[in-house]
């Protein structure tokens, strides 16, 4: 083969793969020059807009450092069912684009769930597992999928990733190839190489360049406005206080705690918590700056708290916990600290999420989110294509329903303080 033709492989193991060529790819530095491929495809007024030629914005998810500490701990790995295969697309011996894949047993962790495909397609006699996951593990949040280094052909490095996880998916004997949480250029650019397309929606913050937390109750409606004034007094009742913790502020002690909230919680909601201990030591070590870590202590110990990721325009959300509980301390720590951080840092957007309802009474609005599906065999795509279908014509009503009951004020004429 010429060795300007682009050759693929798949390893398995980020370890395998070098972190500055990884990061690279996943979090290149914008140039504006650059209009082609999948960058002018971006969804127009989110922050993966880039009809400006520049880049999505920096998402800690797809760094190298956090793939390799869910790899490294254990929480991700062929024992848990989340069997590695990092699909490559190098150009002349450079990696040129990734996407991170992971050869699955079993539909938990995903977010996007599709047991039920499963079930139906093994109750007809065929195999559904295993299965590829082009994903983030354990991690509701959109971000890129087809991950591309600057300086390249994106259009056909996109290509060949695409092809590429089609093949992947033979060659494993898998029976389908599921990309989630992707931006909606790259959904629409697989929908090209027979991946199925599929939505729902999260609950996301917008900022519109709010001064204080305050600035962001002027623009609710009054009902709303008092009921989270009274929610944030009530939630530090009983001598409750908060305390945001980044970067060398976050001890092993802190984690410790973190950590038995997380698996207390996590036990009640999932059965068995994905995450092992040693992969918050490791994101402590390499990334601590990407991480805000909302704590709440009463009686001298910590007693809840929720982990974020901090990207260069938006606060993620991920983990809650708690060992004592307290009425709307959850709304507190999880909801309206986010807004208050991402106020005082000039982030656009907190991401609170997966589900959610309750979240619109609190300012957080229907986001769409995406993901591609190829399915090998034909009849499974068929059925699978025609209830897609009728997903999302549903995804895309109750979105317009949930954001006509957002809370925020309709008359510009009603009083913005009581």
């Amino acid at each position: 083969m010429d060795s300007s033709e682009i050759t693929l492989e798949a390893v398995s193991s980020i370890s395998q793969i070098p972190a500055e060529d990884w990061d690279a790819c996943a979090n290149p530095h914008p140039d504006p020059g650059s209009l082609d491929g999948l960058d002018t495809l971006a969804l127009p007024g989110s922050p993966s807009d880039s009809c400006t030629g520049l880049k999505p914005p920096y998402n800690p998810f797809v760094s190298h450092a956090f793939f390799s500490a869910l790899e490294a701990s254990g929480s991700a790995c062929a024992r848990t069912g989340w069997g590695p295969r990092h699909l490559l697309a190098r150009r002349e011996g450079v990696i040129a684009g990734i996407v991170p894949c992971y050869l699955k047993s079993h539909s938990q962790g995903e977010y996007v769930f599709d047991r039920g495909w499963a079930d139906a397609y093994e109750r007809a006699g065929g195999r559904y597992y295993p299965k590829l996951q082009a994903s983030v593990p354990f991690t509701p949040a959109t971000g890129p999928r087809l991950l591309i280094r600057e300086g390249v052909d994106k259009d056909e490095i996109a290509t060949a990733l695409a092809s590429g996880l089609v093949a992947l998916c033979e060659a494993t004997n898998a029976s389908s190839a599921h990309v989630t949480f992707a931006r909606e250029a790259e959904w629409k650019f697989l929908a090209q190489f027979g991946f199925l397309q599929r939505t729902d929606q999260q609950f996301h913050w917008h900022n519109q360049d709010y001064r204080s937390f305050d600035d962001f109750l002027a623009t609710l409606n009054s009902r709303h406005r008092k009921a989270i004034k009274r929610e944030r007094r009530d939630a530090l009742a009983n001598g409750i206080t908060i305390h945001a913790l980044n970067g060398g502020d976050i001890t092993e002690d802190a984690w410790d705690a973190f950590f038995a909230f997380y698996m207390e919680t996590g036990s009640r909601k999932w059965g068995r918590p994905y995450l092992t201990r040693a992969f918050f030591s490791l994101i402590g070590e390499t990334m601590a700056n990407d991480v805000l870590l909302i704590m709440a202590r009463r009686n001298n110990r910590w007693i809840a708290g929720a982990i974020n990721f901090i990207g260069s325009d938006t606060l993620f959300g991920r983990n809650w916990g708690a060992i004592e509980h307290h009425p709307f301390l959850h709304f507190e720590v999880c909801y309206y600290q986010a807004i208050d951080f991402a106020i005082s840092r000039g982030l656009k957007i907190v991401e609170a999420g997966a589900q959610g309802e309750h979240k619109i009474a609190r300012g957080y609005l229907p986001q769409t989110t995406y993901s591609a599906h190829y399915i090998a065999d034909p009849g499974l795509r068929r059925a699978i294509e025609e209830y897609l279908r009728r997903e999302r014509a549903y995804v895309a009503e109750a979105a317009r329903e949930l954001t006509e009951a957002a809370p925020f004020r309709k008359n510009a004429d009603e009083p913005a303080s009581e």
